[in-house]
């Protein structure tokens, strides 16, 4: 099957012409709201590339310490050269400029079992020349699961002192490993920090292990580490992980405290809420007190979890707040999902295509003509011009983006997924 569009070039200029007229009406550039959804980069996550396996050398066997990813499509990336080169493959076909989210388990150790503790910055070498050839940045994370020292469900707060200095050891390795990119860059790196600890069922104590993570928290960010402005450093909550049903040590809750009192990047993860939270609405409120947030997109099904990103009402809603509050250059974005069930390739051009189409459609909003009216008290108009620009022609604008970034229009970027399938991701055991 083919799907390549059968509109032309003229007849996008023709339709975004056209959509221009409609938008103006209402006080929108939409010439100029293309071009800033242009700006915007948006950080891939290396692990939907292989299903959040990695590419350590062990000698030992460990458990997924509250991450899976389902299903068994054939042609996941098995080391560093075909990840990266699935990435490129992926950002070819995306409008706008992008990053590379990488986890401290993708690093290069030449075959030698390197512990996580002991992890250096020449062990990531093979990113950075791969990012300078193509452009692209590097974000990173540490990585606090799969690994024997993790089989219990604690990390940073594990009862265990010994157990937990080799955490704290190795928040300080990703740390100082994101500095050294950021360098070798010249470019900031957001260096995300996610835990996976907490308990199946019922702790009898939910208080010690939240004292404990603070402590291992404030040594892993110790300012008389000397490392430099070009780790920008961020703290995820989550709702739960498998495992840790009951119970998360770095919930949401926990990190929005610990990031305002410590002055860290919060990170707001959309898949780790409850599906009936709105994210959109929290924005606002922690802006109020953070000067900057980093944003995963990504989509809860029923739970706490992580899909391919869709253009929904969620998403479009995180953009269109963003938008109204000129808070764009507030944010860092990225991706955070894991699916194995299909082509790995695909997931990331429609999850990244739809995040930033999102971010098109907060930044054709007609937020000064709504903010009239809401001012003068006229919130039936306000509702009805809000429903009126759900139909506006807002599909010119979009391939009007994919045109000027000269990527594919459309569906049409599935054939070269397909033909990538056949003489590539085929090939792999």
């Amino acid at each position: 099957m083919h799907y390549k569009t059968p509109i032309t070039d003229v007849q996008i200029e023709a339709n975004f012409k056209h959509a221009a007229e409609q938008y103006a009406a209402f006080g929108v550039d939409i010439e100029r709201a293309v071009d800033r959804a242009l700006e915007v980069p948006i950080s891939l996550h290396c692990w939907q590339g292989d299903d959040v396996a990695g590419f350590e050398v062990k000698d030992e066997a460990v458990e997924g310490g509250g991450i899976m990813a389902t299903g068994n499509y054939p042609g996941r990336a098995r080391n560093g050269d075909e990840l990266r080169r699935d990435l490129k493959k992926v950002v070819d076909l995306l409008p706008g400029p992008h990053r590379a989210n990488i986890h401290a388990s993708y690093g290069d150790t030449g075959g030698e079992v390197v512990d996580r503790d002991a992890l250096e910055p020449e062990h990531f070498t093979s990113w950075v020349d791969w990012a300078k050839a193509h452009d692209i940045g590097i974000d990173f994370n540490p990585t606090y699961f799969a690994h024997s020292k993790a089989n219990d469900g604690f990390t940073l707060s594990h009862p265990d002192k010994g157990i937990r200095d080799f955490w704290i050891q190795h928040g300080i390795a990703s740390r100082r490993i994101s500095e050294a990119i950021g360098k070798a860059l010249g470019d900031e790196v957001v260096n995300n920090h996610w835990i996976p600890d907490g308990a199946k069922d019922h702790p009898a104590d939910r208080w010690t292990p939240r004292e404990r993570l603070v402590e291992a928290l404030d040594t892993v960010f110790d300012d008389g580490l000397g490392i430099g402005p070009e780790c920008v450093d961020a703290v995820e909550g989550k709702l739960f992980g498998l495992g840790m049903e009951d119970y998360t040590v770095g919930s949401n809750d926990f990190y929005a405290n610990y990031a305002l009192t410590r002055d860290k990047l919060l990170c707001l993860d959309m898949g780790h809420f409850h599906p009936t939270e709105s994210i959109a609405d929290k924005l606002s409120a922690h802006f109020a007190f953070h000067e900057k947030l980093l944003i995963h997109t990504s989509r809860p099904i029923r739970w706490d979890s992580d899909h391919v990103v869709l253009f929904s009402d969620d998403v479009r809603y995180v953009f269109l707040e963003l938008a109204r509050h000129n808070a764009i250059d507030r944010m860092y974005l990225a991706l955070d999902f894991f699916d194995a069930s299909i082509n790995r390739i695909a997931a990331y051009v429609i999850g990244t295509r739809a995040t930033r189409k999102a971010l098109l459609y907060g930044l054709v909003d007609p937020t000064d003509r709504l903010r009239q009216l809401e001012a003068e008290g006229k919130l039936a108009q306000k509702l009805a011009l809000m429903e009126d620009m759900k139909t506006m022609p807002f599909s010119a604008v979009w391939d009007m983006c994919c045109l000027k970034a000269n990527v594919p229009i459309g569906a049409s970027w599935l054939d070269e997924i397909e033909t990538y399938e056949r003489d590539v991701l085929s090939q792999r055991d």
